[in-house]
């Protein structure tokens, strides 16, 4: 197509329309080869205009950083609510599931009302108080030091009790998922944790909106092998869609 500055400016451009380029539409788009977009995407990086991600480039960085749960609370919140409705019909018959911590997972907590006996365990204060009092549900509130970011416990304390159960379904909120690294959270606490609860469960969940792919957190969680469902919104691309349901995951956009 063009040269090198002809190029860059391409992608500027499309990065600012989009917030992110893909290194298959760029080479369909621009008619040169993928070697030639990768070392473009490399210049761009070095001068700070971009970040890379895998298959393309974003105008954000794709390294995820802790937000307070107040922060993260106003964030795309009506694609958290849709997520949170999707999310109900994979309990089913379950009579005990698990909710981790995080904003999109406590939209489950606000809209679960079973029509029988529930047990949901929580490292969670606020999945605990919001579900407190609710017919048909007892919870089980894991025990620990409580971390003000989350307002959710992590340690010694509730990795014992959790050594010590089981659930039907596990439903975790994370802050990156890359189709590289996996699934990953900011804290390496909670994702020592986390990694507890998938130990626990016969089905695990991962609900995010789409902000959260091409990103990764500090502590990886697990690899795309141990989840059953992805729960996002329509917003991601169908590209994504189809590379996480290659890897035997089952993507649910609501």
């Amino acid at each position: 197509m063009k040269n090198i500055t002809e190029r860059h400016e391409f992608i500027i451009q499309q990065l600012k329309k989009n917030g992110k380029v893909n290194i298959i539409e760029l080479i369909d788009l621009m008619k040169v080869s993928g070697v030639t977009i990768r070392k473009d995407l490399k210049l761009l990086e070095d001068k700070n205009l971009l970040f890379r991600t895998r298959g393309g480039g974003s105008i954000n960085n794709p390294y995820a950083t802790e937000r307070t749960i107040n922060e993260k609370e106003f964030i795309n919140s009506e694609e958290k609510q849709k997520i949170a409705k999707a999310a109900l019909s994979i309990i089913g018959q379950n009579d005990s599931i698990s909710i981790g911590s995080g904003t999109t997972v406590f939209e489950l907590a606000r809209c679960l009302y079973p029509s029988k006996h529930l047990t949901v365990i929580t490292p969670a204060l606020k999945v605990g108080l919001e579900l407190s009092n609710r017919p048909n549900v007892e919870v089980l509130q894991l025990g620990g030091l409580i971390r003000p970011n989350s307002s959710s416990v992590a340690g010694a304390h509730a990795e014992k009790i959790l050594a010590e159960i089981s659930c039907g379904v596990l439903f975790l909120g994370v802050d990156g998922i890359d189709l590289d690294f996996g699934f990953s959270i900011t804290n390496i606490a909670e994702a020592t944790l986390n990694q507890k609860m998938i130990e626990t469960a016969q089905t695990l969940v991962i609900m995010a909106d789409s902000t959260k792919f091409d990103r990764r957190g500090l502590g990886k969680i697990c690899g795309f092998e141990q989840v059953h469902y992805v729960i996002t919104d329509s917003k991601v691309s169908p590209q994504t869609v189809k590379m996480i349901e290659d890897k035997g995951v089952k993507v649910i956009i609501a």
